[in-house]
């Protein structure tokens, strides 16, 4: 679990160092600290790519057995 308050004069050389779930879960800690204005200033999306996840979405609403399991998509990738 990450521990915000151990944090707050860490550089970020150091940050890079802590083992991968502690530096996900400060990635995710960072992320869910903005509001939807600030997310959507971070990651903006133009509008091809919100047609593109709009389909996929209603793709999967529509046929949601159609769906892969993460392990499947890990295996395929080589990274299981």
């Amino acid at each position: 679990m990450f521990r915000a308050t151990a944090m707050a004069a860490t550089p970020i050389a150091d940050l890079l160092q802590l083992p991968m779930g502690e530096r996900v879960a400060l990635a995710m800690a960072l992320w869910d600290s903005l509001d939807d204005e600030g997310r959507s200033e971070a990651l903006p999306l133009d509008a091809d790519l919100c047609n593109e996840l709009d389909r996929r979405w209603a793709g999967h609403l529509k046929n949601p057995a159609a769906a892969m399991p993460w392990e499947h998509v890990r295996d395929q990738l080589g990274l299981g």
